[in-house]
């Protein structure tokens, strides 16, 4: 032993670097060989103090301790742990049980000592894969993390910006609030005289075709007279009303003179005076005009003597009635006339009844009210659209875009990502989306919400799921190169994740975790 420690004294004074795996067991890490260091009784204690167990117990590939720990290097313990010192690139842990079983889990080889396989050490091949990789993850920060500087400064002046057209609406905004009191009087002043024009031009033309309308009337109440007095006599008595079904009141197909009577206001007859007046008002929108097969005289019912007395009586018999035919049916050439003198008197009513123009006077009136309402709708819209530009621009302001606003950039963009069936789309900062990828409608996954924290945005109350909750999307993201949605899944019913990169995320926080290699044992 003292030769052995000289020898290592030499070493160290000359530089020369001793391999520290022969200071610790097989399958123990260089973090852990102080606690399997022999103590004066040569004896080792189990890692969770359960027991204590010759030195020379250790690795002998029988299971002593309850943890495992004293077997790191055999597979006797299916607890135990071996160490893959994996020179060249990095050390890893493997379950003992895995030690000479034939296959190789570490790059070095190391868990297969007793030679049932051969293992290529690799890790040198390994590490230098590693290490590109990893130099590749931070040139890709590096650049987004140098896009996501002049992001915050693009920002910075945006915010800037827009704070300055703020002010400049409000300023307009004012301006045209005083300008609209102006415009609103000049309108007032010219609707006056305008709407004292065109109402008296209206009242003449109302009471023109008012007593066009009347005499319309009458000449149609005078031909309805003359064509219900069968007889001639100057008096439309019940039996002339009769043959009229469409007086039949309760539709069993026959007008009985009570019917008749009280479509002549419980007359027995009227003359055309009382007709025109009283009568003719109540039934012109369901009289009809019968055609007479021939003119027959109406003669009052025949009376027979009855009794002793001899006094004449009407008979029970019907009263005879002229022989009257309904208009002609459609198709029939008098039907086909009659038509045609309906159309031509409706369309000459129909051109009577259309109101003249205005007169030169008052069509200046109008020119000029309408200029002035022109001139004061104008104002008022831009007014409006102030207001929701202010609207606009307050809201975007008010969007916590992360830290240093350095997201902002994103507000007025969208990115999509589609798999196999659907096509999503995350608009940050307003909406996510899904539509199917062979086309139709577009469902809402949710609206802009808040940041669940630096990393996480939620987006949520989007389109109700049938029985279920309103969808909504989680956004992860992280730090890389482009703006970019890699990804979107649904961990739970209605509940969507979306993965997405950008430099935003490429903050100071955000370098990528670099994996120890390590080059020497």
């Amino acid at each position: 032993m003292g030769e052995y420690m000289y020898f290592v004294c030499f070493l160290l004074v000359f530089g020369v670097r001793v391999n520290a795996e022969i200071e610790r067991p097989r399958g123990v890490s260089i973090s852990m060989a102080s606690k399997y260091e022999p103590n004066n009784k040569q004896t080792f204690q189990c890692l969770d103090g359960s027991a204590q167990i010759p030195y020379e117990h250790l690795n002998d590939d029988y299971c002593d301790c309850a943890d495992g720990s004293d077997e790191p290097g055999t597979s006797a313990c299916t607890n135990g742990r071996f160490h893959c010192t994996n020179a060249g690139y990095t050390p890893k842990n493997i379950q003992s049980s895995r030690v000479n079983d034939g296959v190789c889990d570490c790059c070095d080889g190391s868990d297969e000592y007793e030679g049932k396989i051969e293992c290529v050490n690799n890790c040198k091949e390994l590490g230098k894969k590693l290490r590109e990789e990893q130099d590749e993850k931070r040139r890709l920060h590096e650049e987004g993390f140098k896009k996501r500087e002049g992001f915050i400064a693009e920002a910075s002046t945006l915010m800037e910006g827009k704070k300055l057209k703020i002010k400049e609406l409000e300023t307009e905004k004012a301006e045209i609030q005083e300008k609209l009191k102006e415009l609103e009087a000049r309108k007032t002043e010219a609707e006056g005289p305008e709407k004292e024009a065109k109402d008296k031009h209206e009242q003449a033309w109302k009471e023109q075709k008012d007593a066009r309308e009347k005499e319309r009337q009458a000449g149609k109440a005078r031909e309805a007279f003359d064509d219900l007095d069968l007889n001639k006599d100057g008096f439309v008595d019940v039996f002339e009303i009769i043959p009229h079904l469409e007086f039949d009141i309760d539709s069993n197909g026959i007008v009985s003179e009570e019917e008749a009577k009280e479509h002549l206001e419980d007359h027995e007859k009227v003359d055309y005076e009382e007709f025109s007046s009283k009568i003719w008002g109540n039934i012109h929108s369901i009289y009809k005009k019968l055609v007479p097969d021939e003119p027959q005289q109406v003669t009052p019912p025949p009376v027979e003597p009855q009794g002793d007395t001899g006094v004449p009586v009407p008979t029970e018999e019907p009263q005879a009635t002229p022989h009257l035919t309904p208009l002609p049916d459609e198709g029939d050439d008098f039907d086909d006339e009659d038509d045609e003198d309906d159309d031509d008197d409706e369309e000459e009513s129909a051109e009577e009844d259309k109101m003249p123009e205005y007169d030169e006077e008052t069509k200046a009136l109008i020119a000029a009210a309408d200029e002035a309402r022109k001139n004061y709708e104008e104002a008022d819209k831009r007014s409006r659209d102030i207001d929701g530009e202010i609207t606009t621009l307050t809201s975007y302001l008010n969007t916590d875009y992360g830290k240093d606003q350095a997201y902002a950039v994103l507000r007025d963009n969208c990115y999509e990502y589609t798999d196999r069936e659907y096509t999503y789309k995350l608009c940050p900062f307003s909406t996510a989306s899904q539509r199917p990828k062979s086309g139709g409608h577009e469902t809402n996954l949710g609206r802009w919400g808040r940041w669940e924290n630096d990393k996480t945005q939620v987006y949520d109350h989007g389109q109700n799921c049938w029985n279920g909750p309103d969808r909504s999307v989680k956004i992860h993201i992280t730090c890389g190169p482009d703006h970019q949605l890699t990804n979107a899944y649904e961990p739970s019913r209605c509940e969507y994740a979306f993965d997405f990169i950008t430099p935003c995320a490429c903050d100071q926080h955000s370098q990528p975790q670099v994996k120890e290699i390590r080059d020497e044992l």
